[in-house]
């Protein structure tokens, strides 16, 4: 078990000033997804409307909204774009074409079907329970659907606090997973029921600036035993 105190429970967290931070995704366009998601993403939904299929975007901690905005009045029809993000700060005309817009948190919200892309630009460093977030992610995928997120396995701490590091890493291969360290994006390609073993035990919100310069949360873990 973790010896640290005074950790934060998904309530505590959602009201704290670190995760409303206005300065990481807020106010990203669809250019600066690309760039940090290394994805083309209006050319790989472009892809799959090849066919006239129905096709399905969701992007977690989408902050104002201001890529999806970007992408709903470019993408073609049948794509149809979902954003959910904890503070309800959407910066765009009212009824977008073919985007809902969700104010909930991504810890505990559960979407209606499947989507075809998953995306969080940033958003995990925010996150209490980042794993649970990554393995609902990964079942919600359709069958050859992609899921891809900034990730830094730092923001992972199990006993003692100490950071979950190469472990972590192997363990998230094992599943299934995608973890590239240099860019810390971690990715899934097609739907995967996830088991990690790791036990939520709560949140830090003083943990301090990550990779990214700003400051993060930081989620703690009891590793259990692997079977």
């Amino acid at each position: 078990m973790s010896s640290v105190t005074g950790l934060l429970g998904d309530e505590e967290l959602e009201r704290s000033s670190v995760v409303a931070n206005c300065l990481m995704n807020r106010e990203r366009r669809l250019p600066g997804y690309n760039r940090e998601l290394g994805l083309d993403l209006a050319g790989h939904l472009r892809a799959r409307t090849a066919e006239g299929a129905r096709v399905r975007w969701l992007d977690l901690c989408c902050g104002t909204a201001g890529a999806l905005f970007e992408a709903a009045h470019t993408l073609p029809p049948q794509v149809e774009i979902v954003g959910v993000d904890l503070v309800d700060f959407f910066a765009g005309p009212q009824d977008p074409p073919r985007l809902r817009l969700v104010t909930a948190s991504v810890a505990s919200w559960e979407p209606d079907g499947v989507f075809d892309l998953i995306t969080s630009v940033h958003g995990l460093h925010y996150v209490g329970d980042k794993l649970g977030v990554i393995a609902r992610a990964a079942r919600r995928l359709t069958d050859d659907g992609l899921f891809v997120a900034n990730f830094d396995t730092r923001g992972v701490r199990v006993e003692g606090g100490a950071p979950a590091g190469a472990r972590l890493t192997r363990d998230l291969r094992a599943a299934g997973l995608t973890y590239e360290p240099r860019t810390r994006r971690i990715s899934c390609h097609g739907r995967r029921e996830i088991t990690l073993p790791y036990s939520y035990l709560g949140s830090d919100d003083q943990a301090g600036p990550n990779y990214t310069g700003q400051p993060a949360v930081d989620s703690h873990y009891a590793r259990r035993p692997s079977s």
